[in-house]
């Protein structure tokens, strides 16, 4: 990125929230803090209200650390509240879902025809012996069905573990075998840059070793002949084609009661062992801040059109598609493909079409937008827009200016959100009505939240540099890491006591604006995806040419920071161009092409200390092309001018 550390923490310029937009906003005072403060029981029990509940809850919360129930004794389904309440009022013929595929094929979904979809399909996976707590996989690209396949589960109480679409055959048969899996939905392609990316063969590779599995439904994408259809390979008594089940399945399916404390869904995300971490979310904690988030940070109104970019098959996907805008009631657009297909403009002539008047999306897309140039946005109307949004990484100050400037055309509210898959939904964040903002800052934390900065032994910091901590539970957090607690407790509970230590390094200014730094742990942060550098190395490791492998990240202009992997060949291998793309390519075998990385810089040895621990920070100067720290300890200092020498092309 074009700013440093430095640059970012001398950010002046302020935005206050525009009059006309304050106006109208759903937040319009700040004592909404003050409330939340002084109760953050009371607000966030006013928050749970807005939801449905079949039975109210007798206690807000049981708070045993690091163990926290919510809403306790309290009944809901999430379905319900997503689906059941809207289509008794007006709302039934209003759009749920403005969906558009890639190729250009289009449905606009209303929450009636969502509602009976998922009724469906509910019953379709109660009819394949689904019960209650059973796990279903899904891994579909960004269609409707992905969706349905998820209230569908919710509706009869069977948590979704939802794996993106990118990830390789290897990767999804770990989380299958890890939540012992019995049905998983895929389809049998999806689109992606004008090419199909071939889910049906990747999930039949996956389920090849998943034996919990009993079925694999199968969704078609393109509604195409029998001919082309007949070419699928579909394991008969195992694969079902999804049109077919629904075609005999009801419109009519009872919700099951759900507690608040059941879990809702599974989801996977890096670690800094190469075993991916499974993320337990539970239903009514999540849905209340998922709804109260979506709702008072994008300032939503029933005749908002939303749209989040993000995949379902990541956290941002899940919370602000799926369960927090349509427990709002609000129009949703949903797209498959890229920014860039068949041009780069495709984004915004979305935007245009469908009259989006609140878009969310990656620093990383935005300054891949820069890179092309403002003449894209240029080219259509984006006088709709009223509300942006970034997440997933810190965004630079240059791309917040950008992106104030040429798509918010100087009139939109920036609303910079921090969270991450552990806490469910937003933690930091602007009130677009109630915040001044700061380019590169995601200001204060969400009412009712409390998140601050401490030091190595838990002293909390005013102003300057330390820790991003979570002080007391909040509604959303993970309750615990699927069949391993002891994990959950040593990842997220052990730096302070009874404190949450998300991973992140953050700095706070003079006005108390929290500004996140990043990652300070070995997990990196690539186009906003977590990945973890111990499963980077072990796939590497996992080729016969590598002895030993270490990977850091980089600075990267449009990813934020990319993967540099050093790697000791076994003997007999030898350093070649073609083996260096054969390990990245093999790297997006084993845990999907967000993995990849950038350079291979091979070596004879890696820099370590004395005891033999690799020397991360050394590795990182080198990529990044800093001037090298502290080589005292290291047990050959030479290893490390011999691997600056060969990284910059030197030897």
């Amino acid at each position: 990125m074009a700013d440093t550390i430095e640059t970012l923490l001398k950010e002046t310029r302020t935005f206050k929230p525009p009059a006309d937009f304050k106006r109208r906003a759903a937040v319009r005072s700040a004592a909404i803090y003050r409330q939340a403060s002084n109760g953050r029981l009371r607000f966030w029990a006013s928050q749970a209200r807005e939801l449905e509940w079949m039975k109210r809850w007798h206690k807000v919360l049981d708070w045993k650390p690091p163990h926290a129930k919510w809403f306790v004794g309290g009944k809901l389904n999430a379905s319900v509240n997503c689906l059941d309440r809207h289509v008794r009022t007006a709302k039934r013929n209003q759009v749920a879902l403005l969906w558009e595929g890639e190729p250009g094929d289009r449905r606009a979904i209303t929450y009636w025809e969502l509602y009976r979809e998922v009724n469906r399909f509910a019953n379709v996976l109660k009819g394949l012996g689904v019960k209650k707590r059973d796990r279903v996989a899904i891994y579909l690209p960004m269609i409707p069905e992905a969706v349905v396949a998820m209230l569908a589960c919710a509706r009869i109480g069977a948590p979704h573990s939802v794996v993106f679409g990118g990830f390789s055959a290897e990767s999804l048969k770990d989380r299958i075998n890890d939540a012992q899996v019995r049905v998983l939905i895929t389809a049998d392609y999806g689109h992606r840059r004008g090419r199909r990316v071939e889910l049906k063969q990747n999930a039949d590779d996956a389920v090849a070793g998943c034996p919990s599995i009993e079925h694999v439904v199968v969704v078609q994408r393109d509604r195409v002949d029998t001919k082309e259809a007949s070419a699928v390979a579909m394991k008969p008594g195992r694969d079902h084609w999804y049109h077919d089940l629904m075609r005999e399945a009801k419109p009519s399916c009872k919700p099951a009661v759900m507690d608040a404390e059941d879990m809702l869904f599974i989801l996977y995300t890096s670690g800094t062992t190469g075993k991916p971490k499974g993320i337990v979310h539970t239903t009514g904690g999540y849905l209340t801040q998922a709804l109260a988030t979506t709702r008072l940070v994008f300032d939503l109104r029933d005749d908002d059109v939303f749209w989040c970019t993000a995949d379902v098959g990541w956290v941002t996907g899940h919370s602000y598609i799926v369960y927090g805008p349509l427990a709002a009631g609000v129009t949703c657009v949903m797209y498959e493909g890229t920014p860039d297909w068949p041009d780069k403009d495709r984004f915004w002539d979305i935007v245009e079409r469908y009259g989006v008047t609140v878009f969310y999306t990656a620093p990383t897309a935005i300054r891949t937008f820069m890179k092309w140039g403002a003449e894209y946005p240029k080219q259509h109307d984006l006088s709709t827009l009223r509300l942006l949004g970034t997440v997933g990484e810190p965004i630079n100050p240059e791309a917040w200016m950008w992106y104030h400037r040429h798509i918010g055309r100087r009139k939109c509210p920036i609303v910079d959100t921090w969270w991450q898959t552990e806490t469910g939904g937003i933690m930091i964040t602007p009130l677009p009505g109630v915040t001044t903002t700061k380019p590169g800052s995601a200001t204060v934390p969400f009412p009712g939240i409390d998140a601050t900065l401490l030091d190595d032994d838990g002293n909390e910091i005013k102003t300057g540099g330390g820790f991003l901590a979570i002080t007391s539970p909040w509604p959303g957090m993970l309750r615990t890491i699927y069949g391993d607690d002891k994990r959950y407790r040593d990842t997220y509970w052990s730096k302070w006591p009874d404190i949450y230590f998300p991973g992140d390094g953050a700095k706070r200014d003079e006005d108390g604006y929290l500004w996140i730094l990043g990652r300070v742990d070995d997990v990196l942060n690539v186009a906003g995806h977590r990945i973890g550098s111990m499963e980077v190395e072990s796939a590497l490791v996992d080729h016969p040419a590598v002895a030993e492998a270490a990977v850091v990240g980089k600075p990267h202009e449009l990813k934020g920071q990319a993967l540099s992997a050093f790697v000791i060949l076994r003997s007999g291998y030898a350093f070649s161009d073609g083996l260096a793309n054969e390990l990245k390519q093999h790297v997006a075998k084993k845990i999907g092409a967000i993995a990849r990385p950038d350079d291979i810089i091979f070596s004879a040895d890696l820099p370590k200390t004395r005891s033999g621990k690799i020397m991360r920070r050394l590795l990182k100067d080198i990529a990044s092309g800093r001037a090298l720290g502290d080589v005292t300890t290291l047990a050959d200092p030479n290893v490390v001018a011999t691997l600056k020498k060969k990284y910059e092309g030197t030897e």
